[in-house]
Parts: C-alpha cells; structure tokens; sequence
C-alpha cells in the first residue's frame, strides 16, 4: 500500500471514529507521492492532492514543509506548471510558511536568479519574513556585501521593520460575548486535561477535550448568535489558567473561539480572548500572549464592606464578595483598545489597561510574540550591516530606576542577564526588558508541542548561548503504552538532534531516565543569578530563578536563548521562632500560605509575583520544597537568599550529580555538561573569593509585601485541602484552605502518594526510618490503604540502595518496578500493599496513574485540582489532600488521619529536615554591592 493510501485510509479512521478532518502533513515521503498526483493530470486523486497540499501541509522545518517548498520553487521558474498555481499563487504559499526551506527558496531567488521580475517578486515575499536565522541573515549579509542591490532593499525593509508597521493596527472596538467556562479558579486541566496529553500535538483531535462537548457546542451557539463579536471565556469568582502552563490550553481556547492564522496551515488558530474575575494566572497570561490573544482582569466581584468601610467576612473569616457587574453567559461588551477600558453599550465597567500595554499591543498586531521577539532582532541585524542607526518602531523597552533604591534578588538577577538595554542605571520592578536564558527544560506531554514550534519557527538547533538544555521523560514514565512508544522516542531524537540533553538516547547507549524534570533542572542548575526557562509551571529551581512557561516560550528560548518579560514585584519571605522537632518543612510551607492569607485578610499578595524567600542554611533539594510549591501559591516565581556556605555545598552537589549524567553517557557533542560542571567550578570560586558572594538583595530593596512566618505556631501536621463540599463552589479547589491534621480526625484515607516533585532523598529516608520504628514497635507492616512510592530520579534510588534504605522499602514492598518490563497499561485498582513505582511523576500528573474514583487521597503532589489524582464517582467527590511524606506513610499503615500523638510516636526520633531561621539579615548593604556580573 502506497503512503497516500495509507494517508486516506488514516482520513477515513479519524472521520468515521472520531469525526475530524484529515491530520496535516509533516512526512516528505507521503508529500512528495502527493506531488506525483498533482503532476499526473489524469490520475484519479490529483484534485484530493491538490487540496493536501496547498491547505493541509505543515510549515517551517518540517521535512514535508522543504519538499513543499522546492516543488513551488519549479513553479515559480516554470521548471513545473501546476494550472491551479500560478506564480502570484506559490509566491503568496511560501509566505505563508514562516521560514526555514521557504526562506532558503526566497534567498534562491533573489541572490542565485537571473530572472529580475522573478527576484523582485521573492524580495517583496521576503520583506514579510521575520524568521531568520544566522544562515539566512549571513547569506543575505555576504549577497550585499558583493554589491547586490535587491539585497541592499530588503535590508533597508527589514531595518524600517516594514514586516511590522505594514501589518494592520489593532481593532479599536472588540465586540465580545461571554462564556463563563466555570465558577471559581479555572485550572489548565479544564482546558486541555492531563489524562489527555498525548494528542496535545495533534491540535484538532485534542480540541475535542476541552471543558465538555457541550461547553463547545455553547461556544459554537454564542458564536453563530453574535456573528460579529469574540466569545470570551471567563473563569467567573476566579483566576483564568492556574496550575500547569499549558499552550494547549489556550491553543484549544483559540480553536474553539479565536481566529485561523493562515488559511493555508489546518487547526492553528490565533487571539483567543480570556477573561477572570481574579485575572489571568501568570504562565497562562503568557501563553496567551504567545497567540496574540487579550486576557482581560474583570474585577467584576468586590470585597463588601459596612457603613464604616470595614471588609464584611463570612462565618469562616472569609471577606464576603459582591458583584459590581455582570458577566452571565451570552453578555455582550465592548472593548476598547485605545481608551483601555471594558464597556456594556455606554457603561464603562472597569479599567483593563493592564491588557494593553505597548508591548501587548505589539504581540496583537504581529499576530503574537514570538514575531515581536525575532522581528527586533532582524531589525537590529538589519541595522548594523547597513551602518545605520535602526528608527524607533517598537515600544522602547520599559526601563524604570529609582535613584537611591536597592534591588531586590530578582531584580539584581535581572539587570545580571539583561540584554540592549539603553540604560546606565539599575532597573527596578516593571521594567521590561529582554534577558539571557541560561538554562531551558523541555517536558514530555508538552515537548511534542515544543517541537512542533521549533518547527514552526524554522529553528534547527539549539542557541549557542544556552547554558545547559534538558528534554525530560517523566510526566509519561508510570506506564509504557502504546501512546507513549509512540510519541516519546520520536520527541526524544528530534531534541538530542537539536541540541539538547534527552532522559531517552536515541543511539540506545545509556539507560533511560524518567527522572523528574525540576529535579535534574534543580542539579544542572551551577549559578544563583541564572534565570531558567521550563515547560512547566513547577520550573522553580532553589538557584537562580525560574519561570514555568508554555511551550512556545520554551522553544524561544530554545531557538534564541533569550526571552522577554517584566520584572516582576517581589515579596519578601522571613521566618521567626523555632520549628518543633516533629515538623517536616513540608509543614513549614504549607503553613506559610496559611499565614500570609491570615496576615493580609484573604488577599493573596504573593499571586503574580516573585516569592523571595530567605532560607538561610537549607540545601537546594531541601529548599526546592518551598520554591516548588509556589506554583500553588499562584507566585510568578521564587527565589532563595541562601548563606555562602550553603550556596556552594548546593552547587558542589549539583555538580556531583551532572558528573553522574556525564559518567552514564548523557553529555552532547558539545560537551554541554562538561561546561556546567566549568561554570559551576568558577561560580564557587568567584563565592570562596569574595569577588562574587551568594546573590541576596540590598537592604533597602522595595517590597510589595513582606510576610514573617511564625515557626511557633506551628504545632502539628498541616494539610492542603480541596474542600470539595464548600457551599461556595469559587473555594473548591485553590490550594488555599490550609487545615491542621486534628482537623480531620481519624478520617479514613482511600490511598496515600509518595512523589513527584515535592520530595526529595530525605523523603525516601523518613519512609525507611519510619519502616524500621513500625517494625520495632509491631514486629512487622501492615497496610489498611494503599501507598504508592515513586522516588524523583534513578540518582536517589542507586544511593538508597548502596546505603541500605532500599532493602527495607523492597521488603514491604507488594510491586517493584522494572525497566526491562515495565507497565504497558495504567492501574485501575489498588491492594493494601506498598508499590514502589518508576522515577517520575506518576499519580501526580493524572494522564496515566490515577486513583479509584471518589477516593480520599493523602499525597505530597502538588496537584489537588478536580479529576488530577483522583475522580469523582458517582457516590462521592475524589479528594487529593496534600501533606507531608511521615503523615501519608502513617496514614496507610492506620488506613486514617492520625492524630497528632500518634504522629509525634511514629517519627520520634527520626531525622526530619532541620531548619533554623538565619541569625542575620541576608542583605547586601546598598550602594557597596553592584549587579552581578554575568558568569
């Protein structure tokens, strides 16, 4: 059977099982078969192929998107002649390709033609590119340089920026309707759910996930209704998009109500426009304006208050909202992109200037920012080579200093990575700037996507400037399926081909890892001041500071090493008192976000900011605890102030482990983890010195708040609750309600989770201690709930196992991974035993492991979002309580809460994480320390 029969009997499938349109075309090979068609008049499938071809062929990089680009190329100097192409017509294609093989053909053209009208013609095509890469910039460079004046035009164009200011302005009226998509905090899982992420990369196939097929027949009845206006979907009462950073989500908010990119490329939709009472989560935002799209803070509920102006609060403390207008299903406003403000016919509603700012505009008229991103730079190319200085056409990078204010962690970062900046003087918080990449994560559910924009993009291989680059395998490790085989090793040779260190080699040379992707990223992180870029909103590394991001801007930062954004507001986090001796500092985390809702009655001040936490003494895997879970705490990012001493044994560790990834085979040609281990080498001189101290900001940086948690009030066990049952559904679900374990009162637990990646080595010890006091105390363990094990990397597992601590878990142990045989299908049922499962993330990430329906989970996840861990049955709602690792261990052995007695008997004596509150304020004084210079 030929490719394209294969091809049609693929259509047929997907048609008559699933009701969608035919896959676009990535492969050469079926392309090329399909030109064949086109070539042969006669043949039967020519019109079919036609169709394939010019609407329903992948652009940029892929191999189908060169052969698509070389038959038009023949057309063009009419070596082919294709009746329904003329030349004006494979011109207009090849724009609409993006770059890579269409921009090699343009440059054909122009540079190695002799034909004048057929160069002029690929100049004015080229004017409209702005993916180009050093090879297409260097030839177009070297043509000018020899004198070719239709080069010296383009570049002219392009230092005008011309593919920018001829683009149309943005709408000043935006008509919307509105669709509330759901009542409290709207996760990410709403929208693209992680049980589904194996199709993220096949757009149209997930697109059918979204929400409820109802909910996208609602979304297709408001549009049919209110034809000239935008449906814009709302998480009413909440924050649009918290939790993971998925691009498919807004990819599947854009299919379902945005606007098709190009007419020639199939299910890329553009410019969604969301919406939240409380505002758009942070990494979400960002995503949003990968696409173009608007995001929009409603402010539409507002804290009561009495005749005083005193806050009115519930029974719970809670503030009571009012609504101060409506945003029902089926209301149509306006927006106003010019006065920046939210109306209903006449009424102004509320102020969205935050939605518009210079640079968002920027991203909505260039269709999205990763134009905006590489337009700048091939202006600035453009610029040069001609010797003149480039005119002013986008937004001049927003730099604001305040003389004699110091800087903030974040902010020193910064200015450390900053890059074309105008400005002499330190910048401050709500500056916008372009900054350095020194080390990128790409993920495995959304590492197909990332590809696909690396694609898109025309980029082939990684940026010399990134630092250090991994490609992970663990949110799909717990089962080996079908789906898995089938998407994972073509991920992993596409990123070990691009640049990248893979969890997977393609040669086959060194085992597999399914390690977890913040914990590798945490070890090859070697530098304070680095900034990290990854395809996960748990990227919160306890060095340097990291932002979690789409995958889009994982592949810009890829591609360019480079990426753009604020600086971020920073809140400054202290500790006092003493922790008691049978507290994990999973506690203490916990109960900081109970505190700083406590201390500013209910605003959450940390949400869209940076969280600067001053740990003092902890080491990075401990400190990773903290900086993980901010991604809950809705931060923007974190970042922690640690001593000298402990910075450099956190980084001597990290090295110790990247020599561990070099010693199994895993460094690249480029010797790229041969290089962290140098630049952690000459970080830890630059600290034993003097020269370069741990990074910690000025002391008298500006904060938005400053929050002081209390380690004395702090007594027993505490437990991040969903609150399924809250009679106000808006408070289900946020991560928010922080309970102690008496609380809960012998409550039964359905099934307890060890992993993902909140735990680190220690856990894996407490787990292994506590063994050995059960077994002390009872002569042997016996489980009343299931426990499932699974250790964060193979480094853990390998140490526990030349210690001693393995043994003991094998021992009790009802299942053990192997890796010669692993899991071909996910568990449906659990006994009471314990499952030592694979590294990875396994019941965390919900698209494969998960627990039996209607289940009372007790995990150290992260993850309590509705149907993540656990789903609904049909008798009762699942719940994925979160606590600490002693508190989910004892709570299976008893198959209930404990009380906090007989919780401080089962750890007594066992070695918890010991943390002291620094003795000194970690500052820096102001005007004696500069930024720090980039290592």
């Amino acid at each position: 059977m030929s490719l394209y029969q294969e091809y049609m009997a693929e259509i047929e499938t997907r048609k008559t099982e699933l009701g969608l349109n035919p896959k676009p075309i990535d492969s050469a090979e079926l392309l090329s078969e399909i030109i064949a068609q086109i070539k042969d008049t006669a043949n039967e499938y020519r019109q079919d192929s036609l169709k394939f071809f010019i609407y329903n062929t992948l652009p940029g990089t892929t191999s189908a998107a060169g052969v698509k680009a070389a038959f038009l190329k023949d057309i063009i100097l009419g070596k082919e002649v294709v009746a329904e192409i003329s030349v004006e017509f494979a011109f207009e294609l090849l724009s609409h390709m993006k770059g890579g093989p269409s921009i090699e053909v343009l440059l054909d053209l122009v540079i190695d033609g002799t034909d004048a009208d057929i160069a002029k013609q690929a100049a004015e095509v080229l004017k409209t590119q702005v993916f180009l890469y050093e090879a297409d910039t260097d030839r177009l460079k070297a043509a000018f340089e020899k004198g070719c004046p239709i080069c010296k035009d383009i570049l002219e164009s392009f230092a005008q920026a011309e593919f920018f200011t001829k683009l149309p302005e943005v709408q000043e009226k935006i008509e919307v309707v509105t669709y509330i998509a759901g009542v409290g905090d709207i996760s990410t899982d709403l929208l693209s759910p992680g049980h589904q992420s194996h199709s993220r990369a096949d757009r149209e196939l997930h697109g059918q996930c979204m929400i409820t097929p109802e909910a996208q027949q609602e979304i297709v009845a408001l549009q049919k209704k209110h034809p000239n206006a935008k449906v814009m979907l709302i998480a009413e009462k909440g924050t649009m998009g918290v939790g993971s950073s998925r691009m498919s989500g807004v990819n599947n908010v854009a299919l379902w109500a945005g606007k098709q990119a190009s007419p020639y490329v199939p299910f890329i939709n553009i410019a969604p426009v969301v919406a939240g009472t409380n505002g758009i989560a942070p990494i979400f935002l960002t995503t949003v304006d990968v696409t173009g799209g608007i995001g929009l803070d409603l402010k539409n509920w507002v804290k009561k208050t009495d005749e005083a102006g005193n806050v009115v609060t519930d029974a719970n403390g809670d503030p009571v909202l009012e609504e101060a207008y409506s945003v029902e299903t089926g209301t149509v406003l306006t927006i106003d992109t010019k006065a920046k403000k939210l109306y209903k016919g006449d009424e102004e509603l509320v102020d969205v200037a935050a939605a518009f700012t210079p640079q968002k505009l920027e991203f909505m008229k260039a269709g999205g920012s990763y134009a905006v991103v590489f337009g700048k730079k091939l202006q600035t190319f453009a610029a040069e080579t001609l010797g003149v200085e480039a005119p002013v056409v986008y937004a001049p990078s927003k730099e604001i200093s305040h003389e004699g204010q110091g800087l903030t962690a974040v902010e020193k970062i910064f200015n450390n990575n900053a890059v074309g900046v105008a400005s002499d003087t330190p910048l401050h918080a709500g500056s916008n700037v372009r900054v350095k990449v020194n080390i990128v994560g790409s993920q495995d559910t959304t590492g197909p996507m990332t590809a696909q924009e690396l694609e898109a993009m025309a980029a082939s291989t990684i940026s010399p400037s990134v630092d250090g680059a991994y490609q992970s395998g663990c949110h799909t490790a717990s089962v080996w399926d079908a789906k898995a085989q089938a998407n994972i090793p073509k991920l992993m040779a596409f990123m070990n081909k691009f640049g990248l260190i893979t969890a997977r080699d393609p040669k086959g040379v060194y085992h597999s890892m399914t390690d977890v992707i913040h914990k590798v990223l945490n070890d090859i992180t070697v530098d304070d001041r680095a900034i990290i870029i990854g395809g996960d909103s748990h990227t919160r590394m306890s060095k340097g500071v990291a932002f979690g991001a789409d995958s889009g801007t994982v592949a810009t930062a890829l591609a360019t090493g480079e990426a753009a954004m604020p600086i971020p507001d920073s809140v400054k986090v202290t500790f006092k008192g003493k922790m008691a001796d049978h507290m994990d500092f999973r506690d203490i985390v916990h109960a900081t976000q109970a505190q700083m809702l406590k201390q500013f009655g209910g605003e959450n001040v940390f949400q869209g900011r940076v969280i600067e936490v001053h740990i003092g003494t902890l080491l990075a895997d401990q400190a990773f605890t903290f900086t993980d879970w901010t991604a809950e705490m809705k931060a923007k990012a974190s970042v922690c102030i640690s001593n000298d001493a402990t910075l450099i044994e956190s980084i001597e560790l990290a090295k110790s482990r990247i020599q561990i990834m070099i010693d199994k085979g895993m460094d690249n040609e480029a010797g790229m983890l041969a290089g962290l281990i140098k630049l952690a080498d000459e970080r830890i001189a630059g600290i034993k010195s003097g020269e370069q101290p741990a990074l910690a900001p000025d002391d008298n940086a500006k904060y938005y708040a400053e929050v002081v948690v209390d380690l004395d009030a702090i007594t027993e066990p505490m437990i991040a609750d969903p609150d399924v049952n809250n009679e106000d559904i808006s408070k289900r679900y946020t991560h928010d309600v922080i309970r102690p374990v008496s609380y809960y009162d012998g409550r039964p637990v359905d099934l307890g989770f060890v992993g993902s990646c909140m735990v680190h080595k220690g856990d894996m010890q407490i787990i292994a201690q506590m063994f050995r006091n059960l077994e002390k105390q009872n002569g042997s363990i016996e489980f009343k709930a299931p426990l499932v094990v699974a250790p964060p990397t193979y480094n853990i597992v390998d140490e526990l196992k030349a210690e001693g601590d393995w043994e003991i878990l094998e021992k009790y142990s009802g299942f053990v991974f192997d890796d010669e045989n692993p899991k071909g299908a996910a568990r449906k049922t659990y006994e009471n035993i314990l499952y030592l499962e694979r590294p990875g993330c396994n019941l965390c990430m919900g698209n494969q492991e998960k627990a039996e329906p209607g289940d009372t989970v007790l995990a150290t996840s992260t993850r309590l979002f509705q149907g993540r861990v656990v789903a609904d049955s049909a008798e009762k709602k699942g719940e994925s309580l979160l606590g600490s690792t002693p508190l989910v261990v004892l709570s299976t052995v008893l198959g209930r809460f404990p009380t906090t007695e007989e919780y401080k008997a089962a750890v007594e004596g066992i070695d918890l994480t010991k943390f002291e509150p620094p003795k000194e304020a970690m500052t820096t004084k102001f005007g004696q320390a500069i930024p720090a210079q980039r290592v």
